[in-house]
Order: C-alpha cells, then sequence, then structure tokens
C-alpha cells in the first residue's frame, strides 16, 4: 500500500513524452531532514506497492543505492518483522559532507517509527561485497547506473541470493510516459542479460513501470 508521507515520481500523461520538472529549493534533502517536506521518491506508486509486495515476508533484504529512502520506507513495510534490511549508499554526493543530509534525510525516512533491524552501511557496494557472508532472499540494485556498474553490482551481489530469492532492478525498462531510454545502463544490462538472453537461469517475472524483478528459472512458474 502507498506510504501517503512519500513523494511519488509520475510518468507523463498519456500520449506525452516524460519532462523533468524544474528543480526547487525544497528539493534539498534538508527540508525532509527537517520534516518541511515528505522524502521525494524516484519510483513511482505503483512501483513502491510493488516494493512492498515482492519484499513480503523476507528475512534478509540488501538495497544497494538508498537516496533519501522512500524505497527502503516500503522494503521495511514489506519485510518479515525479524528480518534485517540492509541499506547500502556511501552518501558521497552531499556538498557538505560534515552535515549530509542526505543521509540525515533517509534516516529519518526509515527509522521513523519502525522497530526493524535495519542496518546501514555507508560504503560503494563493491566495497561491501568483500566481506559480504549472509545469504540475502531480497535484492535490490539501483545504484550506480552506468551500464558496467550495474552488471558489477550483479556479478558481485547475486551469488548471494538464496534458491527462492529475487532480484530487481530500478530503471531497468521503457514504459509509456517514464523516464527511461534506450541507453539507461540498468536498461541496456537487463535487456542483454535477461529479456534478449533465453540461455539465462534468472527469468523476468514482473515488470512494473521501470522495475523488473527476475527470478531463478526452476522457482519460476510454468
Amino acid at each position: 500500500m502507498n506510504d501517503a508521507r512519500i513523494r511519488f515520481a509520475e510518468a507523463a500523461p498519456a500520449g506525452q513524452s516524460f519532462r523533468p520538472r524544474s528543480p526547487r529549493l525544497t528539493d534539498h534533502p534538508f527540508f525532509a531532514w527537517a520534516g518541511i517536506r515528505s522524502p521525494i521518491a524516484q519510483h513511482t506508486a505503483a512501483e513502491h506497492d510493488a516494493l512492498e509486495r515482492h519484499a513480503r515476508g523476507r528475512k534478509s533484504l540488501v538495497e544497494i543505492g538508498v537516496a533519501e529512502g522512500a524505497s527502503a520506507v516500503a522494503l521495511r513495510g514489506g519485510m518479515d518483522s525479524q528480518g534485517a534490511l540492509y541499506l547500502i549508499d556511501p552518501f558521497h554526493l552531499s556538498r557538505v559532507r560534515a552535515l549530509n543530509f542526505l543521509r540525515r534525510a533517509a534516516r529519518r525516512a526509515v527509522l521513523d517509527g519502525s522497530a526493524k533491524k535495519i542496518i546501514w552501511i555507508e560504503s560503494f557496494s563493491q566495497d561491501a561485497i568483500r566481506d559480504w557472508r549472509t545469504g540475502i532472499d531480497f535484492l535490490l540494485i539501483d545504484g550506480d547506473h552506468d551500464e558496467l556498474a550495474v552488471e558489477r553490482d550483479w556479478s558481485d551481489w547475486h551469488p548471494h541470493v538464496e534458491r527462492h530469492g529475487v532480484v530487481l532492478f530500478h530503471d531497468a525498462r521503457l514504459f509509456p510516459g517514464g523516464w527511461t531510454s534506450p541507453d539507461y545502463g540498468p536498461v541496456r544490462f537487463v535487456d542483454r542479460a535477461f529479456r534478449n538472453n533465453p540461455a539465462s537461469s534468472w527469468k523476468i517475472v514482473e515488470e512494473v513501470d521501470s522495475l523488473v524483478v527476475v527470478a531463478k528459472t526452476e522457482h519460476v512458474s510454468a
């Protein structure tokens, strides 16, 4: 179910091309941290619902790329009450590292009223994987959108996904009125690795706006 406190991304109306809205002063994460505005999601309301649904009952969830924490709120809402949510983001884009309002905004959104186990890993994903020993049943790849970076995250992390787990890619599909394009790194990788690769042992099981969900072939119903 949609979280009313989140400002979701919106596709363009039917028949129109997507146009990013002009940035506003209040878009700065300071205003989310201060509680002046809601967290800004980089995903649609439909994607939010899909994230929460696929997280439902999962016990070991990893998100690569956290931003203001809107997608993590969806995962937190769906996950098992005894599970753990690992949030991986270096939060390196802050202009004032000592303040880092993006990190503060994310923590405010994700920890607000939650008693669930949230583990913050403030590292690049390629560094976080080095000492990783935990099985994963839900993996969201939404970090660096360069095609090679997406492929690296997949190669590094998917071997830890358990037999019945799922992997989700954001910004990985073209959709009506959407912001993605054929040259998006996640789009190119998903097309190459799954959509146009019948030999893959992973199969696309659902697509919602720009979100693509894959699972191991042997666990996909015919």
